[in-house]
């Protein structure tokens, strides 16, 4: 945790619309950004190569265990990520 963090903890269930999206913050830098349906969280790293770096691998950690969750809570509905793997041999006409 940065210095500059203050501990909280929040515990939410996404609402009907809730979505996660990769933007640019303010000053031009990538954030993620979390909207549950009401409640927003941005992401963001601190200013620093280092903490682009961290923000990366948290980024993976976080997507790594998000995809472990989804495989749990519903199996059954484990399906190609992207176009190319729906298609055999991985080639799309696109």
């Amino acid at each position: 945790m940065s210095d500059y963090s203050t501990t909280y903890q929040v515990a939410c269930a996404p609402g009907p619309n809730a979505v996660a999206a990769m933007t640019r913050g303010s000053g031009g830098a990538p954030v993620l950004v979390v909207y549950l349906d009401p409640v927003n969280m941005t992401i963001h790293s601190e200013p620093s190569l280092a903490g682009t770096r961290e923000l990366a691998a948290f980024c993976r950690e976080l997507a790594q265990e998000a995809t472990r969750l989804a495989d749990t809570i519903d199996p059954l509905s484990r399906g190609p990520r992207h176009l190319l793997q729906e298609q055999e041999g991985g080639s799309s006409d696109a």
